[in-house]
């Protein structure tokens, strides 16, 4: 495999990882924004017991998180092509 080639797949990787923790960040801020709406409101049973669970800030979380699994493993797949190809 070409050298650019490897740098093409590790830039990748880093974009991957960027966008996973990007996505991290998006959902604890959209869960918090929602607790703290609803912490100013007269009824606060949602905020305390958390329930029912609103998927979207979950979802960015483990979307996150699957996004920085694939970077790391394609910055470790182009760096064995690095080393040994």
């Amino acid at each position: 495999m070409p050298l650019q080639d490897c740098f093409i797949l590790m830039g990748i990787g880093g974009l991957f990882i960027f966008l996973g923790l990007a996505a991290i960040v998006w959902g604890r801020m959209e869960e918090k924004s929602y607790y703290d709406s609803l912490s100013t409101r007269t009824d606060v049973r949602e905020y305390l017991e958390h329930w029912p669970q609103h998927p979207e800030p979950g979802a960015l979380k483990i979307g996150g998180w699957i996004a920085i699994i694939i970077g790391l493993l394609m910055l470790a797949m182009s760096g064995g092509f690095w080393l040994w190809g």
